[in-house]
């Protein structure tokens, strides 16, 4: 039987002052992060939405507005969250079209994503959209013929962490304990064969941003 290992998806926060030069950076963070996460599929929608999201805070609120930009999981959904110090543009953002000027990137937000919204806080305001992955839950991986060929090492090397009724915690805990021993002995293996082990993994890098589109 695989192991079950499940991928931690914290959620985070970026503040950031609502200028042009800051998009990039912005976008950046995001597509690193979903890329740690195991979500390569949904980069170009989420970058699509934070352009946009921050886009629409310069031109309605204002430049160099400080916001912030908060990434989360909603289930199986990714949340993307830009907050602005302003409730005055809300009316604005609701009754948008896609004819007018002011609504043409809520438009892109609403083609790219499952689903958006604007709701008032107590500080400002809160942009928020969602985009469905194709993950079973916020802590669980998806599937692919890497990850298949990977459980099916970590079952050899992680026995105890296969069996029932452990917690999921200690399940995952014992599945990375087993991962990080199979790559330990595999750079041992390399260097039986009078490989260096650093380039070994430097080969490996490679190959795995290639595979998540992280080249470039």
């Amino acid at each position: 039987m695989a192991i079950e290992h499940c991928m931690p998806r914290k959620a985070w926060h970026l503040p950031f002052l609502a200028e042009p030069d800051e998009v990039p950076a912005l976008r950046r963070s995001m597509r690193t992060h979903l890329t740690r996460w195991g979500l390569p599929d949904l980069i170009d929608a989420a970058l699509i939405c934070v352009s946009e999201l921050v886009t629409n805070v310069i031109v309605h609120v204002g430049a160099g507005t400080p916001a912030t930009m908060a990434v989360s999981m909603n289930g199986s959904y990714l949340r993307i969250e830009i907050h602005d110090p302003d409730r005055r543009a809300l009316p604005t953002l609701l009754g948008a079209t896609t004819t007018s000027e002011s609504g043409r990137g809520l438009a892109m937000v609403t083609a790219v994503s499952d689903r958006w919204g604007v709701m008032p806080t107590d500080a400002g305001k809160t942009t928020w959209c969602e985009i469905a992955s194709a993950l079973c839950g916020d802590d669980t991986h998806l599937d692919g013929p890497q990850v298949h060929r990977a459980d099916a090492l970590l079952t050899l090397y992680g026995g105890s962490a296969s069996r029932t009724g452990s917690s999921p915690q200690l399940g995952r805990a014992l599945a990375e304990e087993a991962a990080i021993a199979l790559i330990a002995d595999l750079l041992h293996w390399f260097r039986a064969h009078g490989q260096d082990p650093d380039t070994a993994l430097d080969r490996a890098q490679v190959h795995f941003e290639a595979e998540s589109g992280t080249v470039g």
